[in-house]
């Protein structure tokens, strides 16, 4: 499907390189303000600069704009027109490259959006960010990419924990790191590849999207503007069949084995699936898509830590040494008396404290966006620590 909707986009635009020219039109932010005045010659205020979609003639697909005030809006104005008055400014012949409007004379960052539209469709409410956010530094720009990464690796975490449970069935070593390797970062990077190059495709063959934000990055979204019910129906399927398989191997599997073994006489794998099923609707997870990235950065600070003393554990203490019959063995030399490891509860909760304290404190939200890291840091070191020395491991 994904190599289906790559050949469509190639098609319809006429070529590979012309679909990947369309990514800078998803690179800005809509609208920019800029209080300064700077460009345009009024003797107050300043101007919002426009980065609107194009087709691909070059023209803006929008006509008209109108700003809101909390929910009230000026009322629409054609964005082409010289010298319109809207307030005491002035709205400025547009470059096609970058249109430059005035701003109201009462405006204020934090309760002004701005819209658009043209003779179909209307945009969605669009908030203006300022100018000086377009100007980042190679520092801001790196510091920018860890804390995406960090949120990507919560997104991992879960099934970087849990993936003995499905490479206790590989027949070798090479063959659960090959199947790793080809079927997380290898599909992972095909299909973020398949997603900005369709969604980049979409912006200009789809009169309806007039603004970035409006771009169908949700490919429930994309293929809800074809007109075909035939390619709808066919695609909805093949996403159905996707979303049931990569769920049921990365989000089932491990939480209904957990779920087993609480009571493995009462619980069998079926009603831990059936558990976790009930629980994941009851958790409304669609409610919570518009702050997936502020909780995946929460989830790294709870999981980082568990990797951190995961490996600390194996390879720094225990230098890879298991007596596998030990391990089965309620009284051997892995049990504890109280049925847990003092050490790796201590190395956890401080782990956990630490990555996520930033949330709290305002002085120390670097830690917390870096949350993985630094919770898989102090784990990691704290357990080797606590654990170097009461280790009873056997070679053979």
């Amino acid at each position: 499907m994904g190599l289906l909707l790559i050949g469509w986009g190639v098609k319809q635009t006429g070529g590979f390189g012309i679909v990947l020219d369309q990514s800078k039109q998803l690179e800005k932010p809509v609208a920019t303000y800029n209080n300064s005045g700077s460009g345009i010659a009024f003797e107050q205020g300043g101007t919002v600069t426009l980065n609107l979609i194009k087709d691909l003639e070059g023209r803006v697909k929008a006509t008209e704009f109108q700003y809101f005030k909390d929910e009230e809006g000026s009322g629409w104005k054609n964005i082409f027109t010289p010298n319109i008055k809207f307030g005491d400014r002035i709205i400025t012949p547009p470059d096609l490259d970058e249109i430059q409007i005035g701003l109201p004379k009462d405006f204020s960052p934090s309760d002004h959006k701005i819209q658009f539209r043209n003779e179909q469709v209307t945009s969605s409410l669009v908030e203006l960010k300022p100018a000086v956010d377009q100007l980042k530094t190679f520092k801001d720009k790196i510091w920018s990419y860890i804390v995406w990464l960090t949120v990507m690796l919560g997104f991992w975490a879960t099934m970087s924990l849990s993936i003995a449970d499905i490479t206790r069935y590989s027949r070798s070593q090479k063959a659960q790191v090959s199947g790793q390797f080809i079927g997380l970062p290898g599909t992972m990077m095909l299909y973020s590849f398949v997603g900005i190059f369709v969604t980049c495709a979409a912006v200009v063959n789809f009169d309806d999207i007039l603004v970035s934000n409006d771009a169908p990055w949700d490919p429930v979204s994309l293929l809800a503007k074809f007109d075909s019910p035939a390619v709808v129906i066919i695609s909805q399927v093949f996403m159905l069949i996707a979303t049931l398989s990569t769920n049921i191997a990365a989000n089932v599997i491990a939480p209904s084995n957990a779920f087993a073994n609480l009571s493995p006489k009462n619980i069998s794998f079926r009603t831990g699936g059936i558990i976790t099923g009930v629980l994941g609707i009851l958790c409304f997870p669609w409610l919570i898509m518009d702050e997936i990235s502020t909780i995946l950065i929460f989830v790294s600070g709870l999981l980082g830590p568990v990797l951190g003393i995961m490996l600390s554990d194996y390879f720094a203490v225990r230098k890879k040494n298991f007596d596998l019959k030990e391990l089965f063995n309620p009284k051997g030399i892995y049990s504890y008396g109280s049925g847990f490891n003092p050490a790796a509860l201590i190395a956890l909760i401080v782990g956990v404290l630490f990555a996520v304290i930033g949330f709290f404190i305002e002085s120390l939200e670097p830690l917390y966006k870096l949350s993985w890291f630094s919770g898989f840091t102090v784990s990691f070191v704290l357990y080797y620590f606590l654990m170097k020395n009461r280790v009873n491991v056997s070679t053979h």
